[in-house]
């Protein structure tokens, strides 16, 4: 662990321009350092190079300094879970989120568009310079594929985030206004004006941009490793994800095939967060105590249990915990005594355990798990009409975590709506603090399957475990109707000033 960490730390001296990706933060004092012709003369340099960019992801940059959760530590997991209903704001630090006020100066979103375009920056560098250390025989072909292959799976991981929260469905029109996709390095101030003149294009060409990267980072990837270096198989369960926002519905199929028989949902639900390498596990980003998010972006201290040492910002909504379809004989609602549980409880309330260590923060961050692609498999059946099928996938995830004799049935669910939403509370019980509830609202959203964000439990309300029971009455509040500007994020103010030769265009509203 420890050469691991120090290895990631190296790619801040490695990389040139470490600090600068969109050109709202022109950082360009790193370049000095050491230039690219000597970063990348050296395949332990280029590894440390490649860490970077895996570091960017994990622990990111807010105002100022790095250890808080942006882009892909608690930071990312807690705006997808506070644009949703499922989980639940319990003190201020993530309630412009949970409330939708937002705006193009508020931190939480602006923290993660600027975190994002580093991370990118940091990819487009690595790719840019892996030719030239190729045919100069710094690396052997099988390491520069391996390379370019994670930095393309990278970059187009965080592309996706922003065209999710930044601009509107695919489902809703693909020639409405995308982000930024930026796929070269700005590692010099000659530079900087090129970058700006890189427009948000559509979302349709956003996604196209997707794809191909994560095509050609599926045929680079190796197929063997772990879960916290990004495989081969990384990049088909992304496309299953980027599909699904497509309505791709085939070819979400087509790219679950390719990894089933290979990955499994666990038997027990909380396997794949303890430790991140069980066969559920596809992507994550590990955590360790000399290279983490920090007290301010942690999961387990964002999410863990006061009681438990945790700072306890977000626990479990009401909202979900009382939903009729939601078994109460779910495994996925066991509470944590002596043993493992998927919940544990104080007098305020309950809290996930899929996170425990509020101390050393070593957690990994879970990105993907086959009981996504699975389910983005079901949806997709369902939506061609298979309900067989469809259900059988759905009762693949589900089935582990009930009592035996309660499986679906497609005649009991009845149509093919109903099968569909079946699959969609399963998500939002399977993926519960994970983030993944934004996305799901934002597309289906964007076709017209819900209205907007639903309504929450009132921000800083729910302070007893009555409210879980039923004895006291949820005070609902901060829908969101699709057709509201809030509905996404503003580009930061920033970004809009900064780019003096070519600044982008606003979301309509702000």
């Amino acid at each position: 662990m420890k050469k691991f960490s120090y290895k990631i730390k190296t790619a801040f001296i490695a990389l040139a321009m470490v600090g600068m990706s969109s050109c709202e933060v022109t950082d360009l004092q790193p370049a000095t350092i050491i230039p690219d012709e000597e970063a990348f003369a050296d395949a332990n340099r280029i590894n440390a190079a490649v860490l970077g960019i895996y570091e960017a992801a994990q622990r990111g940059f807010y105002l100022g300094a790095v250890q808080r959760g942006y882009p892909f530590g608690a930071a990312s997991t807690q705006q997808g879970d506070m644009r949703g209903e499922d989980m639940y704001n319990d003190q201020l630090f993530y309630e412009v989120t949970y409330i939708n006020g937002h705006t193009p100066q508020s931190a939480n979103n602006n923290g993660q568009w600027i975190s994002l375009y580093r991370m990118i920056n940091r990819a487009n560098i690595v790719i840019e310079n892996l030719d030239q250390a190729l045919a100069e025989g710094v690396l052997t072909e099988a390491e520069r594929n391996r390379f370019r292959g994670e930095a393309l799976y990278l970059r187009a991981l965080a592309h996706h985030e922003l065209v999710v929260f930044f601009a509107r469905p695919y489902a809703d029109n693909p020639s409405s206004m995308g982000i930024p996709y930026r796929t070269f390095a700005i590692n010099d101030v000659s530079l900087v004006e090129e970058g700006e003149g890189v427009g948000r294009g559509t979302v349709e060409s956003v996604y196209q941009q997707l794809l191909a990267d994560l095509d050609e980072a599926e045929e680079l990837l190796p197929t063997s490793g772990t879960a916290f270096r990004a495989r081969s198989q990384a990049a088909i369960g992304l496309k299953s994800r980027v599909k699904l926002h497509m309505q791709d519905w085939q070819g979400v199929i087509d790219e679950y095939n390719k990894l089933a028989g290979e990955f499994a949902v666990t038997p027990d639900p909380l396997t794949p967060f303890r430790g991140g390498t069980s066969s559920d596990n596809i992507f994550s980003f590990e955590n360790t105590e000399l290279s983490n998010a920090g007290v301010n972006g942690a999961l387990p201290q964002m999410y863990g249990n006061p009681d438990r040492g945790a700072r306890g910002l977000v626990k479990i909504s009401p909202v979900i915990w009382t939903a009729d379809f939601w078994l109460e004989e779910d495994e996925r609602r066991s509470v944590a005594n002596g043993a493992d549980g998927m919940v544990t409880t104080n007098p305020g309330g309950i809290f996930t355990n899929k996170y425990i260590d509020p101390v050393t923060y070593n957690d990994p961050t879970v990105i993907q798990r086959f009981a996504e692609v699975v389910l983005n498999a079901a949806e997709a059946q369902a939506r061609l009409g298979n309900s067989g099928e469809a259900v059988s996938l759905l009762n693949e995830v589900r089935d582990r975590a009930i009592p035996a004799g309660n499986s679906f049935t497609a005649a009991a669910l009845g149509g093919m709506d109903e099968i569909i939403e079946a699959i969609i509370q399963e998500r939002r019980i399977e993926f519960l603090a994970e983030g993944r509830r934004f996305p799901d609202i934002h597309r289906l959203a964007g076709e017209g399957r819900i209205p907007g964000i639903p309504a929450k439990a009132a921000s800083r309300s729910v302070n007893s475990l009555d409210f879980y029971t039923g004895e006291a009455e949820i005070q609902f509040d901060h829908a969101l109707e699709y057709s509201s500007n809030l509905f996404v994020w503003p580009i930061p103010q920033e970004e809009i000033l900064n780019n003096a030769t070519a600044p982008i265009e606003q979301n309509p509203g702000y």
